[in-house]
């Protein structure tokens, strides 16, 4: 560990009855502030463990979206501090450059995640310096946990450690004598003294910074079954969301925004608004109005009562429009970029008996249960802004720019999400709601979005479309050409940011370019579908959508070749720990080939965010239409720290994909979503739930995250079972456009 730790201690500066220590690259003082409602007289140890007087606070910056990974990370912390999960206090801790996420590196860099030659992890290491160096404090990418591993296991060690150096200071005891246990220093006479009584004397002393981390071999919590520190709170009912807060004097807010995305408000006529029970004012912000009224519900009701006049959006004004600009994308003029060209495609695919196919991926919602909520707080001397976010920085510098307060002087409380699958990336909810509350100075504001605003203000899913030519024959795939056509996701959610992307988008070919298949002659190029609606980051983003054009003309070519598609899967996978998850679910499921009698089985294998993960799915075409029977997921992301959470992420993201594969879409007419509430957008019913089995391997190189990998393989393993059950390839989703569901 001695180039975690020293890459851990860079940037380390003292600070008022503790210290702080920067993470890599920062060549700054650090000095986050201490979490919100600590006690006077508590000691930073270091940017995420406060000892005060009376309780220990551990600080997990990673946004809590649903993904549990609040939990993760005060495990992370409690492990090597010798704590129990039931000490701490948790916080997500205040905006500071001291949390920023160098775990996203990868994503910033133009190579594969099984490339670990020298050249590439230089490049992630340079990334994570620019990151660092940038303070970019953001929860995505399932990043979490890589970013974290060793940062908080080594905040625990170093506070740990520190304070056995202070309760040898006041003993005169060695250290070497001391020992640790369930938050106390312990004697060699088993006497306790707990960490907070040696809160101020470890602020004291220098850190101690030679420490070592435990081997996993003596993890207690690491690695076992461990319930979630929000578990107990959300089924009691006492976790407060944002929907749960209030503030004494405070007001609601509801608004109405162009729904034609992009567009602005030309005029509107709020009389009829403002005559209903409980309204106060009428208000107009940057693309639409909001109604402030003494409840949400008057303000939501009036606000549809408010007559507006938008501007049309920047894009087609039908799907069939969308479409066609994609149809036309697939020109030479909008080539982005040839990510691979192996072999010689052109010669190979020259030859007859070429197969061709179109997939199709529609816009889809992010739909969260918990609607976009803000409260907020506007002063002649700052702000202070309660809101679900995964880009605290952002939130902070947006509320400082609208204000004109400083940015220091934003106060902001992130809090525990009801969903967000990448919803909580934007600021629909953020710049209205700062808006509002600097008109009304002094006065709390408490914005909710209706659910219809919700779905009508939400940037989807990319628009996708796949063209493909292979070529099958003497038992072997011979070709394979991947032309991927999407709206461009980091351009379009980036440059909502201020921060323009320049270059081809590394998402358009995600769940395509990293596949780790034997193919003799293959290509894989992106084109930009632009003039489309906006768009942003959907769980697993390029993927969800690469995922099913990949692994459904995958399997075509095998079919094609005559081969068996689990084992060709296995066969042709070129990297040792991806073979490794493939044949993990081949025993699981205990693969024979074709079952016959109207059921079938089938299999897609897709890497997204490091992540090699294959699934199986099992269907049953019934004469009421294809019943889902079993699922079985095997996925490789290094040590798994809590295997309860591991499964339940991967079997939600199962059930979260298939559910959007099977019903969903989102579709424009006359410029606007039609789709504005669940029964249009529905999700898979219990009813339809089938059984998920579940494993977790340790073979890659890494620790990976498991919040987003689940989701691509699940649609293309639906279609290839569909397939191998009924005879019918399905190329577009949703399937239902096809097929039935029972």
């Amino acid at each position: 560990m001695d180039l975690s730790r020293r890459a851990f201690l860079i940037g380390s500066a003292a600070i008022a009855g503790g210290v702080a220590f920067g993470p890599p690259a920062l060549a700054q003082d650090m000095a986050p502030p201490l979490p919100q409602g600590a006690p006077a007289g508590s000691a930073r140890i270091n940017p995420w463990v406060v000892i005060g007087p009376d309780r220990i606070t551990v600080v997990a910056p990673h946004a809590d979206v649903g993904q549990g990974v609040a939990s993760v990370q005060a495990a992370l912390i409690a492990e090597e501090l010798d704590v129990d999960l039931d000490q701490p206090e948790l916080s997500f801790g205040p905006v500071d450059p001291a949390y920023a996420n160098t775990g996203l590196a990868g994503e910033f860099v133009p190579y594969e995640a099984y490339d670990l030659s020298p050249e590439a992890e230089a490049a992630r290491a340079q990334a994570a310096q620019w990151i660092a160096g940038q303070g970019m404090q953001m929860t995505g990418g399932s990043s979490s946990v890589p970013d974290s591993y060793d940062k908080l296991r080594l905040a625990g060690a170093v506070a740990r450690e520190t304070l056995k150096a202070a309760a040898s200071k006041r003993t005169g005891i060695a250290v070497a004598d001391l020992t640790t246990r369930r938050g106390q220093v312990v004697l060699p006479d088993g006497t306790g003294i707990p960490y907070t009584d040696l809160a101020a004397e470890a602020a004291a002393i220098p850190p101690v910074e030679n420490v070592s981390l435990r081997d996993p071999s003596a993890w207690r919590l690491l690695g076992k079954p461990m319930q979630r520190v929000d578990v107990a709170a959300k089924v009691t009912g006492a976790l407060k969301y944002g929907l749960d807060l209030s503030l004494d004097g405070m007001v609601h807010a509801a608004v109405r925004m162009n729904p034609y995305k992009g567009g602005k408000l030309k005029g509107y006529d709020a009389g009829a608004a403002l005559a209903m029970p409980g309204v106060t004012s009428v208000v107009e912000i940057s693309n639409g109005i909001a109604v402030i009224a003494s409840n949400s519900w008057y303000a939501m009701r009036a606000a549809e009562a408010v007559e507006c006049d938008w501007a049309a959006g920047d894009y087609p004004p039908d799907q069939a429009g969308h479409w066609a600009v994609i149809e036309a994308s697939f020109a030479p003029e909008h080539l982005e970029k040839v990510w691979r060209d192996e072999g010689d495609a052109d010669a190979a695919l020259a030859a007859e008996g070429v197969i061709t196919a179109e997939y199709r991926a529609p816009y889809v919602a992010h739909q969260p249960l918990e609607p976009l909520n803000t409260l907020i707080l506007v002063t002649d001397e700052g702000a202070e802004i309660w809101v679900a976010h995964q880009i605290p920085n952002a939130v902070q510098a947006m509320v400082a720019a609208i204000t004109g307060h400083p940015a220091e002087k934003v106060i902001f409380h992130n809090l525990y999400s009801g969903g967000s699958f990448g919803h909580r990336l934007e600021f629909e909810n953020i710049r209205p709601a700062a808006e509002i509350a600097n008109k009304m100075r002094g006065t709390p504001v408490k914005l909710i979005f209706s659910r219809e605003e919700d779905f009508l203000q939400d940037f989807p899913r990319q628009l996708s479309m796949g063209r493909m030519r292979g070529v099958a024959r003497d038992g072997r795939i011979e070709a394979a050409e991947f032309l991927i056509s999407s709206t461009p996701v980091m351009a379009s959610q980036m440059g909502r940011l201020g921060m323009p992307v320049e270059g081809p988008d590394a998402q358009t070919p995600m769940g395509v370019r990293p596949m780790s298949y034997r193919i003799p002659n293959l290509r894989i190029s992106t084109y930009a579908a632009r003039g489309l609606s906006p768009v942003s980051s959907w769980r697993s983003v390029g993927a969800s959508t690469g995922g099913f054009i990949s692994e459904g003309f995958i399997d075509e070519l095998i079919h094609a070749a005559g081969l068996d598609p689990m084992r060709a899967r296995i066969d042709m996978c070129k990297i040792d720990y991806h073979r490794k998850v493939i044949e993990a679910v081949a025993e699981m499921c205990d693969w024979q080939g074709p079952l016959g009698n109207g059921r079938g089985r089938g299999v897609a294998f897709v890497e997204s965010f490091g992540v090699p993960v294959c699934e199986v799915v099992e269907v049953t075409a019934t004469e009421a239409g294809i019943r889902i029977d079993n699922v079985w997921v095997a996925a490789d992301v290094g040590p798994v720290l809590d295997p309860v959470n591991f499964e339940n992420l991967v079997q939600g993201g199962v059930v979260w994909a298939l559910g959007h594969a099977m019903n969903c879409e989102l579709t424009y007419a006359g410029g606007q979503v039609e789709q504005t509430n669940y029964q249009a957008h529905e999700g898979m019913r219990i009813h339809q739930c089938p059984a998920i089995a579940v494993r977790g391997l340790a073979n890659g190189p890494k620790i990976r995250g498991i919040g987003e990998p689940p989701v691509p393989p699940a649609a293309p393993a639906l279609a290839n079972a569909i397939f191998a059950a009924t005879g019918q390839r399905i190329r577009e989703m949703p399937f239902n456009k096809f097929v039935n569901f029972v």
